[in-house]
């Protein structure tokens, strides 16, 4: 198997999963309606609900929804051979992600932007609702510290990696002014003058670096930690067309500009896949993922494939800025297959190692002495990319020597290895800070939500005081917890709670085709809901009883029974209602209508 392959088959089946299967759910059993006025337009302020042109809205949610994920998880799951993960990629995103993320933002709009916590409340019920609001609350901070450790570890003592993310912050600023004062709405401008500004941080970082300027861009891990999370309160606070949409606009330029360099650059050089289809970790035993390929590999993968992060901000930011229903489809199921794509080629460029290098890079060196494998290139490898990667685990690291192996064997590149390697570093900086922002504003609106059953002003979403306190917490919570270091510990909790809350928003998505009246369709979520929720509960369960209570880690049994308690009180209520819908009370063309998803009369009451 060649890479150029991989690159073939997995457009393809995007290009066909877009134009057909994504197309008949908007069409059939979605029903999306162009003329209906959206909460952008309904409840406009020019803070949260803006409308947004849908390009541009389009790269502020792929850059929200596209973290670490695609690039991290992949990579990992390699050790367990490469079909596997690409097999996965290819359908899960297809038939699980894209689909779970289309219908939440189909929900989210047509209950004015409302979070999953609301819409799981009135359409599921109360008990549901509660359950909903602490899952999601508990997931996100965990979320959101997880990430930004990553980009500690990657930013600090680095002053050429935080002048270029950095200074993605005043050209958003500049991007926003121009097309709000300067030359409204005038998208090509300003993506002219944020590209090329960008371009010119990008090639200037090395320059800064050697400067006196240096000394003021280097912080240790801690002073890193404050300004990240002062960050996050900032793009939480500011209006959303200021800070947040021009730059995860921006940021999406550089990182599909970079993804599609890495395609091109398979292309052209054809590289070969040295991992086997499926290596003898498949059967558990692996030194980077303690399981078998099932459950553990669509733990691993997560948001290259199906990602509950994405309901967040399919229910957060994204419905308050939609244009138009139409939208929907490029939008949610579009950003998600192009998150996929992004999936594919982190595998591709983890795979074209030699298994043994891989494996030297992806464990710490005395794990590795046990494998009974020599390396072969990796001194080399090394020797590429300007300094040593054997025993860098986490993915990062692997992903970076992958792509720079690829893109030094075309030949004017082969001498820059050692620049192509830092600048992936911080491209994989830049794609996870994005996440960053989206989901600390998105954790303020859950907060304002749910601190709004309690004191109803916090619900008032215009109300400064209730803002800025809900901004401060969130942001606070998953800095206290990065400043720490105490998220490294349960970060493997993460990929369980990730995916239960992917299956909890699946479950959701049933319960509004069958308030929509069409039945008959279900099983477009009814189907990746069962799977997603019975392999994620079972690695949960195998979490506790082989890695976590073996070794005493008494934090991370409660934690991960408290996650499956809330996902199952969740699942077995909408299962109740479920089954006295469909069977017992069912459900007349007049209930149907009332809902917000309007059932329409042509298909009748289809139950």
């Amino acid at each position: 198997m060649h890479g150029l392959a991989l690159v073939i088959i997995g457009a393809c089946v995007y290009v066909l999963a877009y134009r057909f299967y994504g197309a008949f759910i908007a069409a059939k059993v979605l029903a999306f309606d162009s003329g209906r006025t959206t909460p952008a337009y309904k409840l406009q302020n020019g803070y949260d609900y803006v409308p947004t042109h849908k390009l541009v809205l389009f790269g502020h949610h792929f850059a929200a929804i596209a973290g670490a994920g695609p690039l991290v998880g992949p990579v990992l799951a390699a050790q367990f051979g490469y079909l596997p993960g690409a097999l996965w990629i290819l359908i899960g995103a297809v038939v699980a992600g894209a689909v779970h993320d289309m219908v939440i933002l189909f929900a989210s709009v047509r209950y004015d932007g409302a979070s999953i916590i609301d819409i799981s409340r009135k359409e599921v019920g109360k008990i549901s609702g509660v359950a909903t609001a602490i899952a999601v609350i508990f997931i996100l901070v965990i979320a959101m510290a997880g990430l930004a450790l990553v980009i500690v570890n990657a930013l600090f003592n680095s002053p050429w990696a935080t002048f270029t993310v950095g200074v993605t912050i005043p050209i958003a600023f500049l991007m926003a002014i121009y097309m709000k004062w300067i030359r409204p709405h005038d998208i090509v401008g300003a993506t002219i003058i944020g590209v090329s500004l960008l371009i010119l941080a990008v090639a200037s970082g090395p320059f800064i670096a050697r400067s006196s300027l240096a000394h003021f861009l280097t912080f240790n891990a801690k002073q890193m930690t404050v300004i990240l999370a002062s960050y996050g309160f900032l793009a939480a606070v500011l209006p959303v067309w200021l800070l947040l949409v021009p730059r995860d606009y921006l940021s999406t330029y550089m990182k599909l500009g970079v993804i599609f360099l890495l395609a091109i650059g398979v292309i052209a050089v054809n590289p070969a896949i040295r991992m086997p289809a499926f290596t003898s970790f498949v059967h558990g035993g692996g030194p980077i993922i303690p399981g078998k390929v099932w459950p553990f590999l669509f733990i691993t993968i997560a948001c290259g494939a199906l990602s509950g992060f994405h309901a967040l901000i399919s229910s957060g930011t994204t419905p308050k800025m939609i244009k138009n229903e139409k939208d929907i489809l490029p939008i949610a199921y579009g950003a998600m297959l192009a998150e996929g794509f992004v999936a594919l080629m982190a595998l591709i460029a983890a795979t074209s190692l030699i298994p043994a290098d891989y494996f030297a890079i992806n464990v710490p060196p005395e794990v590795f002495s046990k494998l009974g494998m020599k390396i072969v290139d990796l001194p080399a490898l090394s020797q590429l990319v300007g300094e040593n990667v054997a025993g860098r685990p986490g993915g990062a690291v692997t992903l970076g020597v992958g792509m720079t192996f690829i893109f030094s064997k075309i030949p004017f590149l082969a001498k820059l290895g050692a620049y192509i390697y830092h600048f992936v570093v911080l491209f994989e900086a830049l794609f996870i800070l994005t996440t960053i922002d989206a989901g600390t504003r998105v954790g303020r609106y859950l907060l304002q939500e749910a601190g709004g059953l309690i004191f109803k002003p916090l619900k008032n979403r215009d109300w400064w005081p209730g803002i800025l306190l809900t901004s401060f917490l969130i942001s606070f919570s998953w800095g206290y917890l990065v400043y720490g270091g105490d998220i490294s510990t349960i970060w493997p909790l993460f990929g369980t709670s990730n995916q239960l809350l992917g299956g909890i928003a699946l479950a959701l998505g049933t319960t509004v085709i069958i308030k929509k009246g069409k039945a008959r369709y279900l099983w477009i979520t009814f189907i990746p809901f069962l799977f997603i929720s019975a392999t994620t509960l079972y690695a949960a369960y195998l979490n506790i009883v082989n890695n976590y209570w073996p070794k005493g880690n008494l934090l991370l049994v409660i934690l991960s029974v408290a996650i499956i308690i809330l996902a199952l009180i969740i699942l077995v209520e909408s299962f109740l209602k479920w089954y006295r819908w469909l069977f017992k009370e069912k459900l007349t063309l007049e209930q149907i209508k009332a809902s917000p998803f309007d059932g329409e009369l042509k298909f009748g009451p289809a139950l």
